[in-house]
């Protein structure tokens, strides 16, 4: 006869009530109620949002749910005694300088870094620490015999990052350490959210409080990427530039792994006879702003005058002529057109821009990737311009409809047929503006000819690239300048033909300017890609 133990889901049952039976208040599942301690030392800093996280939801609700039995001593790390005791610690168990981080939390004889770390194993150590009857403090100089003390207790230091003034500037109280010759500056690129950068600025902080004479001024690499650029590229490190970063003088060092306090003393101790200068000052020589904008400017108009836009333009114009559009519809007409070949010119432009952007963010710096899209870019440069010379040749012999870069036959029907859909709309203006639209962007095979290198020049040069999208605002509004002015000579009288009359005569003209602005991208590409 069977009995009922003989079926497993009474045996589950039966297992189950006698665990919750034996389970006391202030017990758990796999910890003995044996009255055991487990004592923690966990290093943190203010300003480090991982370390906050994991005092929030790991550690605090852990002491809530264990009282007395877990005991945590917090240890704010940007008191300078704090500080060197996380470096006793990491020399005590031995901990390689790129496995460093914050927070850092000490069980027993164990060591959990980063929030991924303690959250995924902290769980199971403390069961094995209960299990062995609990934890005495870990046996580093200076933290035997600690006793638990309430998170934020010890004094703050100064944060870090572009508000909390990681540089002192020559501030009053620091006039004398302004006045000394030896004053060594630092420049330090950061990553908002990068757990690596959290520990590189508490070690900066911990030497400038030994070392006044060390003035750091704080870059968040987003918004000064040209300057990191410049400056790795001026010690040769650009192909590792990544943060944290730290320049001083003609040295950097790159990474959780170099940016250590025995390495910042060290560089310290180096340029302490001499000081170490602003070098970054220098930049602004990189890329003068005027010729930058000059290239811009001087591009766009060329493109704005491409024979490829200007005469789908003459078409457009004639079309308004045979619909007898006159007076306020041309410029009613022409403003929609006009603004709907900006908006979508503008929309491309940033879409690539952004692109190339993102390529040279998440790409390590001076890959073969980044060689190859310059090199490349630069061969095609040179190759338009060849044809845009070859174009000139032709155009001044009056062959302007044998050149070679050119819309063809098939897009130019398109083009045309769109034209004539959009004049036979009810709602004529918006039907222009949608022309515009579908215009610039069929027209993009001809006029991306120099859109395209032109955006790849402004992310190669760091002082374009600092305000790329100020400059493809330029860029088109200059672009779209020439349609302007065509429709305001229109709405004055004048003609398609005589438009086109002016187009033929000025051909040559444009084609030799195309040929210069080819010519000077694939030269500036190609300085870029020696740079690299």
């Amino acid at each position: 006869m069977r009995t009922i133990f003989a079926r497993p889901s009474l045996w589950l049952l039966f297992l189950l009530l006698a665990m919750m039976a034996g389970c006391r208040p202030g017990s758990r599942l796999g910890i003995p109620d044996d009255g055991s301690v487990v004592r923690m030392v966990y290093f943190y800093s203010l300003d480090c949002t991982h370390c906050r996280v994991i005092q929030e939801e790991v550690l605090q609700p852990l002491q809530a749910e264990y009282e007395d039995r877990i005991q945590i001593r917090w240890v704010e790390i940007s008191a300078p005694e704090n500080y060197e005791l996380l470096i006793r610690t990491e020399e005590h168990f031995r901990i390689a300088p790129q496995e460093r981080g914050l927070p850092t939390l000490v069980v027993g004889e164990q060591v959990l870094i980063g929030e991924e770390q303690i959250r995924r194993d902290l769980s199971c150590l403390l069961e094995s620490c209960f299990a062995a009857g609990g934890t005495t403090w870990p046996n580093v100089l200076g933290m035997t015999g600690s006793s638990p003390a309430a998170p934020g207790s010890p004094l703050a230091g100064p944060g870090v990052g572009p508000d909390t003034g990681l540089a002192i500037i020559c501030e009053e109280e620091a006039a004398v350490a302004c006045e000394r010759p030896t004053e060594i500056w630092a420049a330090y690129f950061y990553q908002v959210g990068c757990s690596a950068c959290s520990r590189a600025e508490a070690d900066i902080r911990y030497v400038r409080s030994r070392y006044p004479e060390l003035i750091v001024e704080p870059f968040n690499i987003y918004d000064d990427l040209p300057l990191a650029q410049w400056l790795a590229r001026r010690v040769g490190r650009e192909g590792d530039l990544h943060t944290p970063a730290l320049f001083i003088g003609d040295d950097a060092l790159i990474g959780e792994e170099e940016i250590t306090p025995q390495s910042l003393e060290a560089l310290v101790a180096k340029y302490a006879p001499t000081g170490a200068d602003q070098v970054w000052t220098a930049a602004e020589a990189v890329a003068p702003a005027g010729v930058g904008l000059l290239t811009v400017v001087l591009a766009g108009l060329v493109d704005g005058l491409n024979p490829c836009a200007f005469a789908t333009l003459i078409f457009f114009i004639s079309y308004l002529a045979a619909g007898e559009r006159k007076g306020r519809q041309v410029l009613a007409a022409g403003g929609a057109f006009t603004l709907g070949v900006f908006l979508a010119y503008l929309a491309v432009g940033l879409g690539l821009y952004r692109a190339l952007d993102l390529l040279q963010d998440r790409v390590p710096f001076a890959t073969e990737l980044s060689r190859w899209v310059y090199g490349l870019t630069a061969l095609f440069c040179a190759i338009l311009a060849v044809f845009s010379f070859s174009d000139f040749l032709k155009a001044r012999r009056g062959q302007t409809e044998e050149m070679s870069l050119s819309l063809s036959a098939g897009l130019r029907q398109r083009i045309r047929a769109v034209i004539r859909a959009g004049q036979r709309a009810r709602l004529f203006v918006l039907a222009t503006f949608g022309t515009g639209v579908v215009i610039s962007l069929l027209e993009l095979a001809c006029t991306g000819q120099i859109y395209l290198p032109t955006i790849i020049y402004m992310v190669s040069d760091p002082g374009l690239r600092a305000r790329g999208v100020l400059y493809l605002l330029l860029y088109n509004l200059v672009f779209i300048l020439p349609l302007v002015v065509v429709f305001v000579l229109v709405y004055l009288g004048a003609s398609s033909f005589q438009l086109g009359l002016f187009l033929k005569r000025r051909a040559a003209l444009v084609k030799l300017a195309m040929t210069a602005v080819f010519a000077a991208l694939a030269a500036w590409l190609m300085f870029a890609l020696v740079l690299r």
